[in-house]
């Protein structure tokens, strides 16, 4: 290829994941603030990786990128979309997991790279040490799969069904159930849970 393979890894700098890939070799630069085209054609942007990134990134960012942007998201899409998908799947009962998948216009939308079901122990976890179980699988299915994705030689399926989608502001509705705030054991939630 003739153009240099730089890539931008859109979350903290504090990430593991960021610091992996420099430890790989890989021509990496990161932000957590909001991008636009000039922004990717200034810096000679190859591809991107969004973790943790608060920000949507608008249309015109993404035609610059076939198949060479794409989302760490600690659920098992289609379910749990956006905000707190790890409250999400234990309040709803939904099977939790972590999906890599290509960044489209919709919110965690995109066609799916790779991903993996996660079990937790709902008598001993509980949402704060079900999150870390969450971000320690996604950043390992990343590690293993980084090399094809980044080679292009990952099939993706596009995802199907209705999923679910959430906003931050949903979790008002939910508050109440939270007893001990983020260390509330998934027990305690899952014997909250409405029948259905």
């Amino acid at each position: 290829m003739s153009f240099k393979q730089r890539l931008l890894f859109l979350g903290p700098e504090t990430s593991p994941l960021f610091e992996w890939l420099q430890q790989q070799g890989e021509d990496v630069l990161q932000t957590s603030e909001k991008i636009d085209p000039q922004y990717v054609e200034d810096r000679q942007i190859w591809f991107l990786i969004s973790y943790g990134y608060r920000h949507i990134i608008k249309k015109e960012v993404l035609e610059l990128f076939e198949n060479r942007a794409i989302n760490l998201h600690i659920s098992f899409l289609p379910f749990n979309r956006g905000a707190d998908p790890n409250l999400w799947s234990i309040v709803e009962g939904t099977q939790p997991g972590v999906t890599i998948h290509y960044l489209d216009e919709g919110i965690d939308t995109g066609a799916i790279i790779v991903q993996k079901r996660v079990e937790f122990d709902f008598k001993h976890d509980t949402l704060a040490s079900s999150y870390q179980k969450l971000q320690l699988q996604i950043q390992q299915l990343f590690k293993e799969n980084w090399t094809a994705i980044k080679n292009q030689k990952c099939p993706s399926i596009a995802q199907t069904g209705v999923g679910t989608c959430h906003k931050t502001s949903d979790r008002k509705t939910i508050e109440h159930l939270l007893i001990d705030g983020w260390n509330t054991k998934l027990s305690d939630l899952t014997n909250a849970r409405k029948p259905q």
